[in-house]
């Protein structure tokens, strides 16, 4: 590979009159990162080559406060579209020697470096490179995580909806599959929200629940519990004839005496909301 090099070059500008080439032999060593990087672009908009390109003037002027910046930003742009951390550190370790392939070709023609400069150049080049790869994963973990915390946040929120009608009533309209995750999250929820909105009635429909397990149904009857103990009037609406066959065989009539029930939501609006 033939190089462009004059004696008045230093390194940062060999490499970038070179920066063809450097591209061309970065994307020999990233054997499997090459052919993904228009997927890459396409998915998270992240340019790789350009990145690699700015990466390399970064590591070599010192730029450390320009490394992490770029580290931390990069790291949440791989988090918010979930591209694999395996091709990060092979394409940054792609670049570590290419980078050294060029040090090495820049030293033949030019004969910059003595051993000790050598040395001292190598300590620095890979501590920025580990540096800039450290920032990254602390970024990229630290934004995974608030992102799972704030999906999961939405989850329960929409897993446990509750509307307010008026300023004492409310409607929690439960729709899909009540699991003993789902109810645990309702527990917690339904208590907090009586608490803070001070809720009188709550109208809880289950015309969206085509089945409830025996746990769960035990369950409900214990939210009902907490939700009197804190003042607050329940009534269940759309119950199926599925949940009501299970809850006769379970034989909790005292269900019945905890709460008041109607056949539809709209008879509870009608009854606590018009009147």
């Amino acid at each position: 590979m033939e190089l462009t090099y004059q004696a008045s070059f230093d390194l940062k500008y060999f490499i970038e009159e070179n920066k063809d080439k450097f591209k061309n032999s970065l994307l020999l060593e990233a054997v499997n990162v090459k052919d993904r990087i228009d997927e890459i672009l396409r998915i998270g908009n992240i340019n790789l080559v350009s990145n690699a390109q700015k990466l390399v003037i970064d590591i070599i002027d010192g730029n450390e406060d320009a490394l992490k910046a770029f580290a931390k930003q990069e790291g949440i742009v791989w988090a918010t579209h979930s591209i694999e951390l395996s091709f990060k550190l092979e394409w940054v370790q792609a670049i570590r020697r290419t980078l050294w392939r060029f040090i090495q070709s820049f030293n033949n023609l030019s004969n910059k470096y003595d051993l000790d400069d050598f040395f001292h150049l190598e300590l620095q080049i890979n501590n920025r490179v580990d540096q800039f790869l450290n920032t990254f994963f602390i970024s990229y973990s630290n934004y995974k995580d608030a992102l799972i915390v704030a999906q999961r946040q939405l989850v329960e929120n929409l897993s446990v909806p509750i509307i307010p009608i008026t300023s004492s009533v409310c409607i929690l309209p439960l729709i899909g599959t009540v699991d003993s995750f789902r109810t645990a999250i309702l527990e917690e929820k339904v208590l907090t929200e009586i608490g803070r909105l001070r809720i009188q009635t709550l109208i809880i429909d289950l015309s969206g629940i085509g089945n409830m397990e025996p746990d769960v149904i035990d369950h409900l009857m214990k939210i009902i519990d907490g939700t009197s103990m804190m003042g607050c009037h329940s009534i269940i609406t759309g119950l199926r004839a599925e949940v009501v066959k299970k809850m006769i065989h379970l034989d909790i009539s005292s269900f019945f005496m905890k709460t008041k029930t109607l056949g539809t939501l709209q008879q509870a609006l009608k009854q606590y909301i018009i009147q």
